[in-house]
C-alpha cells in the first residue's frame, strides 16, 4: 500500500528532481525584513537568529513567513543591525511538493475514473450484501502505482515542455549558434515515450485509460420510441435494488430540431 509521500517520492526519482542542500547567511540592516534564499521550491527549512552571543531557532508562521515556490523568507520583524540570519534547508530543482502533489491527484483520478472496490459482507439479518467505494491511494493495487506516477510525470513534463515552447534559438553576429529548442524536443520525447511505456503496461493489465470495456447495446422501443433503460449486472446473490446504466446518448445536440414546430404526442406505429 503506498502513501501519497511515496509515489511522491517515486515520481522525483523518475523525473531526476532530488534534494539539494543549500545554505545563506544574511547579515541584518535594521529596516528589512524579506529576503530572496539562494533556492527555490525550498523544503526542510531552519532559520536561526544570531545577536551577538544569543542564538534563537525561529519557528515558521510566528517569526517568518516562507514562500517555498519562490523562495522568498519574510520576518515578522526586521532582522536588527548586524545581527546574523543562518538559513539551511534543502530544495528541489523542478517542483515544489505541492505542484506534484497536484498531477499525481489528476493522474491518479484519470487512471482510476469511475473504478471501485466491491467488498461482500452478511448483514445482521443474514443477508449477502455488497459495498462498493471508490479506489484510493490506500486501496491502490501495488502493481498500479508505477502506473499513476508514469502518467502524473507526463503531465508534469507537459509543464515543462510548455516553458520550453517560449524559447527561441540564438545566433549571434560572430557565428555562435545555440540551439535552445533542441530542449523542447527532448522534453517531447520522453513524453513521447513514457506515454507509450503507459499504454503498454496498461494494455497488459487491462487497467487505467486503456483498460478494454465492455458496454452494451441500447434498444429503442418500437412502441413508444424512447430508450429501454438497462440495469448494472449484479452477483447472483446480490439482494441489494436495481442500479439504472446511464450511458451518454447521442453524438450532442448538433442535430437537435431547432425549427420550433411541436412534434405529435403520439406518432403512431411502426
Amino acid at each position: 500500500m503506498a502513501t501519497l509521500e511515496d509515489l511522491r517520492t517515486r515520481m522525483r526519482s523518475e523525473l531526476g528532481d532530488r534534494l539539494t542542500p543549500f545554505r545563506d547567511t544574511i547579515r541584518g540592516t535594521g529596516d528589512v525584513a524579506e529576503y530572496e534564499l539562494s533556492a527555490n521550491n525550498v523544503t526542510g527549512l531552519e532559520v536561526v537568529q544570531v545577536v551577538g552571543t544569543t542564538q534563537t531557532v525561529l519557528n515558521t508562521g510566528t517569526d517568518y513567513v516562507l514562500d517555498p515556490l519562490n523562495g522568498i523568507l519574510t520576518l515578522t520583524q526586521p532582522l536588527p543591525l548586524d545581527a546574523l540570519l543562518l538559513v539551511s534547508g534543502q530544495s528541489y530543482s523542478l517542483f515544489a511538493d505541492d505542484e506534484l502533489d497536484m498531477y499525481l491527484g489528476d493522474a491518479f483520478a484519470q487512471h482510476n475514473r469511475g473504478r471501485t472496490i466491491a467488498t461482500r459482507y452478511r448483514d445482521t439479518d443474514g443477508f449477502i450484501r455488497y459495498n462498493e467505494e471508490p479506489v484510493d491511494f490506500s486501496t491502490l493495487p501495488p502493481e498500479e502505482d508505477v502506473l499513476v506516477v508514469y502518467l502524473a510525470v507526463v503531465e508534469a513534463l507537459w509543464a515543462l515542455s510548455t516553458d520550453a515552447s517560449t524559447d527561441i534559438n540564438v545566433q549571434t553576429a560572430d557565428g555562435t549558434s545555440v540551439d535552445r529548442r533542441q530542449r523542447f524536443d527532448q522534453i517531447q520525447s520522453q513524453i513521447n515515450a513514457l506515454t507509450e511505456r503507459y499504454k503498454f503496461l496498461c494494455s497488459q493489465m487491462n487497467v487505467g485509460l486503456y483498460a478494454i470495456e465492455v458496454t452494451n447495446l441500447r434498444r429503442v422501443s418500437r412502441t413508444t420510441g424512447r430508450l429501454v433503460p438497462i440495469f448494472r449486472e449484479r452477483e447472483y446473490d446480490d439482494y441489494s435494488l436495481p442500479q439504472r446504466v446511464l450511458p451518454p446518448i447521442g453524438p450532442g445536440h448538433q442535430n437537435d430540431d431547432e425549427s420550433g414546430v411541436p412534434s405529435q404526442t403520439w406518432g403512431g406505429w411502426w
